[in-house]
């Protein structure tokens, strides 16, 4: 695979990650406009790696508090802030994991990757987030996250196994719906890929591993290292925009993307 093939593929990868706009649109949609095959499961695991290193930097002192309550949860001790956000964090993503194992181990989550369904889901949870966005009051902020609100994000968190829909963005589209301000709602949003990421990590390892050589290795290593620096630029940029700016940009966005592969599906 070319250098400037790798670079495109993480850049891509790594900038849609976490913004609200579907990565899983814009890598179907890529090897469409390139004329070139599936990037493969070795690659995918890579780029993963790459944002999930950008979004553990980024939020260093957040991902700190986490694992030493994961420790005070291992212990049995639950009274601690840093426990109770740890708690919050396995709980979001307990959904997600059963949900996405049992549609990868039927082969179902296969059958929604079509162009059709994803340019669908990028129209109308785009429109869903720009009304959640726009009636969503900001009376909340991550320091208030409950066990409850992290039960509802991991609900809402499942409907991103619907490709096109933006794990990010559908977070982020519950946690506006409840009240929460738009900065905390997208750290929050945040925070929870980091599980899930892992997870959907290891999961894909396990097809990649047995069949890596060292070429593929290489340019795995390659394109993780350009998602990573995407991914923490695009993270630093959508953080400081939000402060004061909505998240409308976005659902253009979505619905301009989502036209184009509604396009590229019926056309």
């Amino acid at each position: 695979m070319t250098l400037l093939y790798l670079a495109i593929l993480a850049l891509v990868q790594g900038v849609t990650e976490f913004l609200p706009v579907s990565s899983s649109g814009h890598l179907i949609l890529l090897p469409k406009l390139l004329g070139t095959p599936d990037q493969g499961l070795a690659l995918d695991v890579a780029v993963h790696v790459g944002t999930l290193g950008a979004v553990c930097l980024y939020f260093r002192q957040d991902v700190a508090r986490a694992l030493r309550g994961a420790a005070q949860l291992a212990r049995g001790q639950l009274a601690s802030p840093e426990a109770f956000l740890a708690l919050c964090l396995i709980v979001a993503t307990i959904p997600v994991m059963a949900v996405g194992l049992v549609l990868q181990l039927t082969g179902w989550i296969d059958l929604m990757r079509s162009v059709a369904v994803i340019g669908w889901a990028m129209i109308l949870f785009g429109v869903v987030l720009y009304i959640a966005d726009k009636r969503g009051p900001e009376t909340r902020t991550a320091p208030g996250w409950t066990l409850r609100h992290a039960i509802i994000f991991g609900l809402w968190q499942v409907v991103a196994l619907i490709p096109g829909t933006s794990r990010s963005g559908i977070v982020i589209t519950g946690a506006r719906a409840l009240g929460y301000a738009r900065h905390d709602a997208a750290k929050l949003s945040m925070l929870m890929s980091i599980p899930t990421i892992l997870a959907s990590g290891a999961l894909l390892s396990l097809d990649v591993i047995g069949h890596a050589d060292w070429a593929l290795l290489r340019d795995a290593a390659i394109a993780a290292l350009i998602a990573f620096t995407a991914a923490l630029a695009a993270l630093a940029l959508m953080m400081r925009l939000l402060r004061s700016v909505s998240f409308t940009p976005y659902v253009i966005y979505r619905i301009a993307l989502g036209l184009v592969l509604l396009g590229v599906a019926y056309g």
